[in-house]
């Protein structure tokens, strides 16, 4: 999916399809969701306890995986994306939110003013688009979170460069739907637009021809509790902080 993202997603069926077959019960993808749910869970009731509910903006907001991850604990959830159709669909299977749809291009979208703390999220975005489009994202983020106690900014990098994912990109090399980012590039990326990772966390060592393996899933249920092993995993959650303008 490249930054004609907002033209394939206009297909009912394409949506559809995102929704029921790529996150389809027991599926790779939903099995990484259901880890990310846990610890996302689990983040937002450690850094903004005793604090007012934090409000949500979810950027690319699709079909509001990342706003259902979090019902019940913001005060209140924004989803923003390019396609009207992923957001029909996000309220139709039950993500509780304001829908906002934004340009694919011209002056960086402002964030709905709701106060602070607020959490960002940026889910299966930053594979997916140009890099005009990862700055756009980010850009939006800095203006939802203009200093450092304004809350937190979380984003996916699901093809980790320092993963066995990595073993294909040879083979895969010049295909529109394969990309990949390293650290250090997410680091370089949030640091344009004044942000620190504080936390990092992995998901899974495993690509997708490896989900259905037994033994490859029990190897890889054992190795998230390894420390370190977040550098080698195929998908990645970053946590920031804003630090500079």
């Amino acid at each position: 999916m490249t930054s004609d993202y907002t033209e394939v997603f206009q297909d009912t069926e394409a949506v559809e399809k995102y929704e029921s077959v790529t996150y389809a019960p027991d599926s790779y993808a939903t099995r990484i969701n259901e880890r990310q749910r846990d610890y996302l869970r689990s983040l937002v009731r450690r850094e903004f306890e005793g604090q007012h509910p934090p409000v949500q903006h979810d950027f690319a907001c699709g079909t509001g995986r990342a706003i259902r991850t979090l019902h019940g604990l913001v005060r209140e959830a924004h989803g923003y994306d390019t396609s009207a159709e992923m957001m029909a669909k996000a309220a139709e299977v039950g993500s509780r939110a304001y829908w906002h749809q934004v340009p694919t291009d011209g002056p960086v979208p402002t964030p709905v003013a709701a106060g602070f703390p607020a959490i960002v999220t940026i889910f299966r975005l930053l594979l997916n688009v140009h890099e005009t489009i990862r700055d756009r994202a980010l850009a939006f983020a800095a203006k939802a979170l203009p200093h450092r106690g304004s809350g937190l900014l979380v984003v996916e990098n699901h093809g980790n460069a320092g993963s066995v994912r990595h073993l294909r990109a040879r083979r895969h090399r010049g295909r529109r739907w394969f990309a990949e980012l390293s650290h250090e590039e997410v680091a370089a990326l949030l640091d344009r637009h004044g942000f620190e990772i504080v936390e990092r966390r992995g998901f899974s060592m495993l690509t997708p021809s490896l989900h259905d393996n037994r033994l490859a899933r029990l190897a890889d249920a054992a190795a998230q509790r390894l420390p370190g092993t977040d550098g080698y995993a195929v998908n990645v959650l970053y946590t920031a902080r804003r630090v500079h303008a």
